[in-house]
């Protein structure tokens, strides 16, 4: 019976010290899981992408003006010809050049006042404008602009005028979005670690994680505010996407 009562003394015992052991161990675990959750360091993550032109376009406008309606589209079509004419003597094919309806302004009157010398003096003016726009798409991205400066003085030189202008098309940004993101969570990761083996400690998990807004800046193109010149690729053709991601890491 003493045998008895003894190991039941001791298994209680036993049974007793390690409840108090793992009482304290999980004590332990709360206190420091509830200091932890002061400890913690905020950090940017900055990514920036080059964006290649998938495809170009050159766009070549010409209008006329004049009171015959019929005459000056008679003028706007033997110009389309003749432009058409030149492009296809250059090497462009005629399914790469796209050719707009002709647009027609009528402003119903030959007569408009204007203030000459202190006073109001009815000016003649053309009561009809027409206006054509020719496209060339090209898949040579790289030599858009040199074709386009070609093209600009050959026309003037040959007496056909036209208002040149280039056009390029980007690759969608949700294409780019995900790597864009990954990087700037990356960089956001190895500042938060060398912030983290400054301070004698290591990197926990993310707390909290915010991305910035994605911005685009080009030579001609920029949704970037303030965004510097040095910043924009100089080449028409490249577009430079960027974003910053804010992380707040827990150390440990």
């Amino acid at each position: 019976m003493e045998n008895k009562s003894l190991s039941k003394t001791v298994i209680l015992g036993t049974s007793l010290l390690l409840g108090l052991l793992l009482l304290g161990f999980f004590i332990f675990k709360g206190l420091k899981t509830f200091s932890d959750k002061d400890r913690v360091v905020t950090v940017k993550g900055l990514a920036e992408m080059n964006m290649m032109a998938t495809s170009a376009s050159i766009n070549l406008k010409f209008s006329f003006s004049g009171d015959n309606l019929q005459d000056i589209i008679r003028l706007t079509d033997n110009k389309k010809k003749s432009i058409i004419a030149y492009l296809t003597s250059i090497g462009y094919s005629e399914s790469a050049i796209q050719v707009n309806n002709i647009g027609v302004t009528d402003r119903q009157k030959y007569y408009e006042n204007e203030w000459q010398n202190g006073q109001q003096v009815k000016t003649k003016i053309d009561r009809y404008t027409t206006e054509q726009i020719l496209t060339v798409q090209s898949k040579e991205v790289k030599e858009t602009e040199n074709k386009s400066a070609k093209i600009t003085l050959d026309l003037v030189s040959s007496d056909l005028t036209a208002e040149i202008t280039t056009n390029y098309s980007f690759p969608e940004l949700n294409s780019i979005k995900p790597k864009l993101i990954a990087e700037s969570t990356k960089n956001a990761r190895i500042s938060g670690e060398q912030f983290a083996n400054d301070s004698q400690a290591s990197l926990g998990k993310i707390k909290t994680a915010s991305q910035g807004q994605i911005t685009i800046a080009g030579k001609y193109y920029s949704d970037a505010e303030g965004a510097e010149e040095n910043e924009k690729p100089k080449e028409p053709y490249i577009q430079k996407a960027r974003v910053v991601s804010t992380i707040v890491f827990f150390l440990e």
